[in-house]
C-alpha cells in the first residue's frame, strides 16, 4: 500500500481522486453521484474561493495501481478564527472496507494537520455550508437528498477504530404533502408577522434572487450568532454558492423575511431566510453526475418533474427567534411543499439534534426523522 498527497496539477491523480467512489458504490442503488463540475472546481485553488483564505490537502491510498482510498484535510482559518480553535476538518473520506487502509489515509491527515498547528480533528465537514457533513448512521436504505452525504454501513466502524468519539448527530425527516399541518400555525404566523412588523418575500425570477446577493452574505452571517458549528461567509463565497444554487433553483421555494422599516425612504431589513430546492438526484444517478453534453437535457426534465424537495436552509438572527418567530419559519417551510402543486415528497435536511425544541415541534407537526448523520472528534 502507498499513500501519496496528490499534486493538484496532476491531471491524473485528480481523476483518481475524483471517480473512487463510482467504484465503490457502483452496486449501491442508493447513491447518488455528485455535480462532477461542482466535484473539480473544490480542487482547483485557482478557481475555488476557499483557498482565498485557507488550504486543504487530498491523498490517495493505492494497491499497486488500483486506488484504495481517499480522504481530504482542510484548514479552515475563517472557522478557526471565527470560534478560536485549532480544528482541522477531514471530508471525502471514502474507503475500502479494510481498517488499515483507513488507518494509513488517517495517519498522513493527522500528520497534514499537526504541521499547521492544528490539534483536533472534526469531520466528515466540508469547505462550505453547502457541503453536507457527518457520516450515515441510519436510514441507508434511503436515497440522499441531493447533496448530502451517503456511505456504506461499515465507515463509522473505520473511523471509531482510530480513536473518533461522536461529536454531534444531526437529524433529516421526511414529510408529505398530504400531512395535516396544524391551521393554527399559519394563523399564529400571520398574527406574529403584523405585531412584530414583519414581511415575507417571495421571489419570481433568478434576477430577483441575484439581487438579493449582497444583502446575503450579512444575513446568514448575523443568523450564525448563537450556533456551533459553521463560519461567516466571505464575499467570493457567496457568489460562489449562489452561482452554484441559482442554476438548479426554483425563486419561488426561496423566501427572506424582512423587518419593514417604519421610514418609508428606508430598505427593509433582512432578518431570517429559507431555502428548498428541487431534488435532482433521479437525474444525476441516470448521467453519472455529468452536465455536459448530453446530461443538461435530463437534469432539466428532472427539475419540472420531480416530485421531490429538499429543504436545506433556514435561520433566523436572534433577536427574532423568540416570541413566536420560528412559527414563520414553520408555516413558509409547509408553504413551500404545497404552494407549487409539484411536490409530494419533502425532506428537511440534518438538523442538529441539540436543536431539541425544533425538533419536537416538527415531530408534532408529522415530519418523519428517518436519518442520522453523526459527526466525529478527536485529539491530534
Amino acid at each position: 500500500m502507498n499513500i501519496i498527497q496528490i499534486d493538484l496539477a496532476n491531471k491524473k491523480q485528480i481523476k483518481d481522486f475524483l471517480t473512487l467512489p463510482f467504484r465503490l458504490y457502483a452496486d449501491t442503488p442508493q447513491w447518488v453521484p455528485p455535480l462532477k463540475m461542482d466535484d473539480r472546481i473544490r480542487l482547483d485553488p485557482k478557481r475555488y474561493p476557499f483557498y482565498q483564505h485557507s488550504q486543504a490537502g487530498f491523498f490517495l491510498a493505492y494497491e499497486g495501481t488500483r486506488v484504495i482510498g481517499r480522504i481530504a484535510v482542510i484548514d479552515n482559518r475563517i472557522y478557526n478564527q471565527f470560534h478560536h480553535e485549532s480544528t482541522a476538518f477531514f471530508y471525502l473520506f471514502e474507503c475500502e472496507n479494510e481498517q488499515a487502509v483507513a488507518n494509513a489515509l488517517f495517519e498522513a491527515a493527522f500528520e497534514w494537520a499537526h504541521s499547521r498547528g492544528l490539534t483536533k480533528m472534526l469531520g466528515p465537514k466540508g469547505f462550505t455550508v453547502l457541503d453536507g457533513f457527518g457520516l450515515l448512521i441510519k436510514g441507508f436504505e434511503h436515497r440522499p437528498a441531493f447533496g448530502q452525504p451517503y456511505n456504506p454501513p461499515y465507515y463509522p466502524d473505520l473511523v471509531e477504530a482510530l480513536g473518533f468519539q461522536p461529536e454531534r448527530d444531526a437529524l433529516s425527516g421526511y414529510l408529505s404533502s398530504d400531512m395535516q399541518f396544524p391551521p393554527r400555525v399559519h394563523e399564529l404566523a400571520e398574527r406574529i408577522a403584523k405585531r412584530r412588523g414583519l414581511r415575507v418575500a417571495r421571489f419570481r425570477t433568478r434576477k430577483d434572487l441575484r439581487a438579493l446577493l449582497p444583502k446575503l452574505k450579512d444575513l446568514y452571517n448575523s443568523a450564525l450568532r448563537g450556533t456551533g458549528g459553521n463560519a461567516p461567509l466571505t464575499d467570493a463565497e457567496v457568489k460562489a454558492m449562489a452561482d452554484q444554487l441559482l442554476w438548479f433553483s426554483d425563486p419561488r421555494l426561496f423566501k427572506i423575511v424582512y423587518k419593514v422599516k417604519d421610514n418609508p425612504q428606508g430598505d427593509d431589513e433582512p432578518v431570517g431566510f429559507l431555502m428548498a430546492y428541487p431534488d435532482i438526484s433521479t437525474a444525476l444517478q441516470k448521467t453519472r453526475g455529468k452536465i455536459f453534453p448530453f446530461g443538461w437535457n435530463t437534469l432539466l426534465r428532472e427539475f419540472k418533474r420531480t416530485d421531490w424537495l429538499n429543504i436545506n436552509g433556514a435561520g433566523l438572527v436572534p433577536e427574532y427567534r423568540g416570541s413566536g418567530g420560528t412559527a414563520i419559519m414553520y408555516s413558509e417551510l409547509f408553504k413551500s411543499v404545497v404552494e407549487t402543486g409539484q411536490f409530494k415528497h419533502a425532506e428537511v435536511v440534518q438538523i442538529g439534534t441539540e436543536n431539541e425544541n425544533m425538533l419536537r415541534e416538527m415531530e408534532n407537526f408529522g415530519v418523519d426523522f428517518y436519518k442520522t448523520h453523526r459527526t466525529y472528534v478527536r485529539a491530534l
